[in-house]
Formats: C-alpha cells, sequence, structure tokens
C-alpha cells in the first residue's frame, strides 16, 4: 500500500505543480479574478491533501487496518472530485462550456470525502498501539 500511496501523491503533486504554475502564468489573462481565486484554491487543496498522502505512507508502516486504506481513497477522490470540479468550474466561461455548472454539487462532495479522510487518520492514530 506504501508504494500505491507514494505514486498517487507524487502524480497528484506534479498535478498540483503543473495546475498551480498554469493558473499563474497560462491563465492569469483569460480569468476573471474570482475565477483566478477559485482555481488558487483547488490547487490549495490539491497539494494540501498530496501531504497528507505522503503522511499516510510513511504512517501505514504501522498495523492500522483498513483505515489507513480508507484515507487513502477519500482523499484521493477528495481532490478529484474538490479540486477537480474547481478547475472546471473557473474555466467554464474560457471554455464555453456552460453545462459545467451541473458540477457545482460536485464540490462539496469532494469537501466531505477530505473531511471523512481526516477522521480516517484520526482513528488510524487512535487505534494504533
Amino acid at each position: 500500500m506504501n508504494k500505491q500511496i507514494i505514486i498517487t501523491a507524487s502524480f497528484l503533486g506534479m498535478l498540483a505543480v503543473i495546475t498551480g504554475a498554469f493558473g499563474a502564468h497560462g491563465l492569469k489573462a483569460l480569468l476573471a479574478p474570482a475565477q483566478l481565486e477559485v482555481w488558487h484554491t483547488a490547487v490549495q487543496y490539491n497539494f494540501y491533501h498530496v501531504f497528507a498522502l505522503l503522511f499516510l505512507a510513511v504512517f501505514a508502516r504501522e498495523k492500522s487496518g483498513g483505515l489507513i486504506s480508507a484515507a487513502y481513497y477519500l482523499f484521493t477522490f477528495g481532490i478529484i472530485f474538490f479540486s477537480g470540479s474547481l478547475y472546471l468550474l473557473s474555466c467554464r466561461d474560457l471554455l464555453g462550456w456552460n453545462w459545467l455548472i451541473a458540477m457545482g454539487p460536485i464540490t462539496p462532495i469532494g469537501g466531505l470525502l477530505f473531511i471523512l479522510g481526516w477522521l480516517m487518520l484520526a482513528l488510524a492514530a487512535i487505534r494504533n498501539k
């Protein structure tokens, strides 16, 4: 599981750097300030949870049952749902894809996945002897 977590964190960390740079340099002139702020929020939460995944990889050395595995999936899908939906929503006008507004409810689902991931990590720590 450690290797899988590290590979996932590496890929999502690389994605965070790329999207951060793209937002700062490629989208700055194309997006309204409010849309650019949404983009930056997506990048921030992407990075925060990459660090959480890397911590999980270290913590996973201990026997903690399925809680670490649950946190891994919750953080990973949280990044995809939360940050992914914000990346798309912030570029909705630029792409001309007005139908993307329907993705709005996906963002809080991603936030809920993040919260549950942190809860799983806390429970794993409590159970760890």
